[in-house]
């Protein structure tokens, strides 16, 4: 949503009257001066937020000190219990007592405002269930959703459990198929628990990939390149691998042409050889979603033709960047042992970076000629099939990743038959539920593997393996700065729908409170394009009064992100500028992308030959750069009409694209029912 200064939303006269205005300024009209009116922005007020005398007055601060209560010992807390009626009889002794203050009231079910208050800031923050005992020692079991060794020595320590659920789980012998308290939290109540692993224990844990025989698959996020490359990649596994790119995410991101799709491999080669990771053929490179499941079929039928069965596979990336959801969803494919995914638990997903602390793996299939003759005839059979023969669940499934992605692929099993009976469970998506959207849209029902069933000495003996490893934290990123609600609203997890705006010299763009860019010096109006989550909120000001708004609205309702007003813009890091001098390439064309790593980024569109000067405004570890060539050159023509009198133009959604054999049999229906 995009705001004036008053905050309301931009309205339009009657409907001849608009259509005759929004034809006038829908086409492009660089020369051509416009007068922009920026009123003075207010924040609704509260009127329950009324000014109380200071002695009265409730701060955060009283709270959270009656809230944070330590452990004490029985000594301790009889002592600062004679301490507290010292004070209040000192108190009683110097004013006179008040009668109302001696009844004592107990509204059962009814909190007062008081407690409501404390209620409500006991919810930020983390608390920790059950007790830790230090004298048990570790366990020899890994947690099933992050990898992390089994324990229920320190809560701060990944792969925490409870002592009280960690003993007797130990005693029923069980522990191996339990998940920690981090993963239990993060996928059924949304909620990050801080653990301590710093970033040399992630890539000391990668890097015992040097001295095996292994494939390496590179996972990327398409939607922070470069940032989300890793360097210093094969100084991390080894220069004798065999490196294979994976850009994920793919379904995210809308088409600005028809081949844009090949327009970002070539990009991606280009980024990967220039930081030394070799890549000699584009065939090497697959643009896939992980969560929708474009492209995943392709890849197992490349891998397996390619790679065969010679060697372990392990997946490589950044954090955030969808490794776990690929290894879930590889593990419900042909690239899995027929019976492994049975047994196997799911890696834990979540929007926040740095969920997966271990390796976790789960055992490749042979594939020999018969079984991949088998694989290729079920894939002839789905290429057939319309929607009219597709399953309730799949179309389903399909239905709703079309509201989420831009491209959705099928994948199916064609070993796994009979599977056996195993409890249904309901699976949830942290990424949708956290947003508070429907339940039925966003969970689906799963088989959650038997806790009796097993993998044989014979399955496993000679197999090789397929290992998710933990995320390497990038050097600088948004998000690391960034609370569990502001990740939430800035990480895009549905398909982005571009923004656009025209701008002139002495106009300044706010991509929430994250970033700004201001538009100092040129001869023209110039567009700025959004590529970034709806979430955070874009608002345009001018020049002048850009230092006052941020200042006045950073933290509230108007810039969105982050969240928390005052208290918590006085920790979050100050905004360093860069000054960007570019030249206009026309109006269809990009000239460069004004990128902030993991938030999105700006494409900037001018006048062919037009000197552009941009200063940009960022936190110093958010990752602000200027990425030439931009990734979606063409973005600026993803757009509606004009709004009258304001610089902004309505959003263009871009058409979902299906399987393409699916979505040929869908015309061929629509074309037998005109029929």
């Amino acid at each position: 949503m995009v705001h004036t200064e008053r905050g309301s939303r931009i309205s339009t006269p009657d409907q001849a009257k608009s259509n005759r205005v929004l034809r006038t300024y829908s086409s492009v009209e660089p020369v051509r001066e416009e007068e922009f009116v920026f009123l003075e922005y207010c924040e609704p007020e509260d009127e329950r937020g009324q000014q109380l005398p200071d002695e009265l007055r409730v701060t955060d601060s009283m709270i959270s000190k009656e809230v944070k209560v330590p452990k004490r010992t029985d000594t301790e807390v009889r002592h600062k219990a004679l301490e507290m009626q010292l004070q209040s009889l000192k108190h009683m002794t110097e004013e006179e007592p008040n009668t109302d203050s001696l009844i004592e009231f107990h509204d059962i079910g009814f909190p007062t405002e008081e407690t409501t208050k404390k209620k409500k800031k006991a919810k930020k923050q983390q608390k920790i269930f059950g007790t830790p005992d230090s004298e048990v020692p570790f366990s020899d079991t890994c947690c099933s959703g992050c990898g992390a060794v089994m324990h229920c020595t320190d809560p701060n320590i990944p792969g925490y459990l409870p002592s009280e659920k960690y003993k007797s789980l130990t005693e029923e012998d069980k522990l191996k198929k339990a998940t920690c308290q981090r993963c239990f939290l993060l996928v059924h109540h949304q909620k990050a628990l801080n653990v301590t692993m710093t970033k040399e224990e992630y890539r000391n844990i990668v890097g015992r990939i040097q001295s095996e025989k292994a494939l390496v698959l590179k996972i990327v996020d398409l939607l922070d390149i470069p940032h989300s490359i890793i360097p210093d990649l094969l100084e991390l596994v080894g220069k004798n691998k065999q490196i294979v790119i994976l850009g994920n995410k793919v379904d995210l991101i809308p088409g600005d042409s028809e081949n844009y799709l090949q327009r970002i491999k070539r990009q991606l080669a280009r980024y990967c050889s220039d930081v030394g990771i070799p890549v000699n053929d584009l065939k090497n490179i697959h643009l896939i979603s992980a969560k929708t499941g474009y492209g995943i079929e392709n890849l197992i039928t490349s891998l397996q033709m390619s790679w065969k069965y010679k060697g372990d596979v392990y997946l490589v990336g950044t954090a955030n960047a969808g490794k776990s959801t690929l290894f879930n969803t590889l593990l419900e494919s042909d690239y899995c042992k027929s019976r492994a995914s049975d047994v196997i638990h799911k890696a834990t997903i979540s929007p926040w970076p740095g969920t997966t602390l271990n390796l976790l793996k789960f055992p490749i299939i042979n594939p020999t000629p018969y079984r991949m003759f088998r694989r290729a005839e079920r894939l002839k059979q789905a290429a057939l099939q319309t929607e009219e023969d597709l399953g309730p669940q799949e179309l389903k499934r399909i239905q709703q990743f079309s509201k989420q992605g831009y491209l959705v692929g099928r994948i199916g099993r064609t070993f796994r038959v009979n599977p056996s009976p195993k409890k249904n469970i309901v699976e949830f998506d942290p990424d949708s539920l956290s947003f508070g959207e429907d339940f039925e849209e966003n969970s689906r029902s799963i088989y959650e593997p038997s806790p009796e069933a097993e993998l044989t000495y014979n399955e496993i003996k000679d197999a090789h393996w397929f290992y998710d490893t933990p995320g390497i934290m990038k050097e600088h990123d948004v998000l690391s700065f960034l609370n569990e609600q502001e990740v939430k609203l800035v990480v895009p997890t549905h398909a982005i729908t571009p923004r656009t705006f025209v701008l002139k010299p002495g106009m300044v763009l706010f991509l929430g409170g994250l970033a700004r860019i201001d538009y100092v010096e040129g001869n023209n109006s110039c567009w700025f394009s959004v590529i970034a989550s709806s979430r955070v909120p874009v608002h345009i000001t001018s020049l002048e009064k850009a230092e006052a708004l941020y200042q006045k609205h950073a933290g509230k309702n108007l810039l969105g992100v982050p969240v928390g007003g005052e208290e918590r813009m006085r920790e979050f890091p100050p905004l360093v500028s860069q000054d960007f001098e570019l030249q206009g390439q026309g109006y269809t064309t990009a000239i460069a992308d004004i990128k902030l790593s993991s938030a999105g980024w700006v494409a900037v569109t001018g006048v062919e030959g037009d000197r552009l000067l941009l200063r940009a405004h960022a936190p110093e570890a958010g990752g602000l750069c200027l990425r030439s060539p931009p990734l979606l050159p063409h973005i600026v023509n993803i757009k509606g009409e004009r709004i009258r009198k304001s610089p902004t133009y309505k959003t263009k959604k871009p058409q979902t694209v299906l399987d393409s054999k699916l979505s040929q049999d869908g015309k061929r229906q629509k074309m037998r029912g005109k029929k």
